[in-house]
């Protein structure tokens, strides 16, 4: 004997479906900033880091970033891309200038920590937006292309290299614990 299922409960079913999330694919970039990386390269002292992290679902990318010991100023700070080759070369700005929103602009050390929203213009640089469809659309799947191809790099600008005087190609890592004590390495002990 079959049983049918009442159209309540499967439009109830479906209603459901459709409200639940659908899993995202977060993206973990990050890179080393220094002078010698630059193109020309320069002898900076300065040093950093950045970590990109992108939520395909949620369209964000959450930008972090420290640096120190800057010979200038800070003027701008974003992202580049495409270069031509990966983990080489020079590109065009493709995030908006002059700099990240929250960036810190006149200092030689700082932080940034911010989330911007990948489907919004302003997010991009206007040039980057008309070369890439017009649309934020077009401009994040080609900045996404671009970070995924090892074709992007960060980039903090100053007073004294004006050019660029630390930068990073970014590149994936996976961000998952790889500690020596973790629960799973513990128990390999005992086996």
């Amino acid at each position: 004997m079959h049983r049918r299922i009442p159209l309540s409960l499967l439009a109830a079913a479906l209603v459901l479906a459709a409200a639940m999330p659908a899993n995202a694919t977060v993206l973990h970039y990050d890179c080393l900033l220094s002078g010698p990386a630059e193109s020309p390269p320069n002898a900076s002292p300065g040093t950093g880091g950045a970590e990109v992290t992108i939520d395909n679902v949620a369209n964000t990318m959450r930008v972090q970033c420290t640096f120190s010991g800057l010979l200038g100023t800070t003027t701008a700070c974003h992202i580049h891309a495409p270069t031509a080759v990966a983990l080489t070369g020079t590109a065009g700005v493709a995030t908006l200038t002059p700099a990240f929103t929250g960036f810190p602009l006149g200092v030689t050390a700082g932080t940034l920590d911010h989330t911007f929203d990948l489907t919004l213009t302003s997010t991009y640089n206007s040039p980057y937006v008309t070369a890439n469809g017009g649309t934020a659309a077009g401009a994040e799947a080609a900045l996404l292309a671009a970070i995924a191809a090892g074709k992007a790099y960060f980039n903090i600008h100053t007073t004294v290299v004006a050019g660029g005087e630390i930068r990073g190609f970014l590149r994936p890592f996976d961000p998952t614990p790889t500690e020596k004590s973790t629960w799973a390495r513990v128990k390999s002990l005992y086996h």
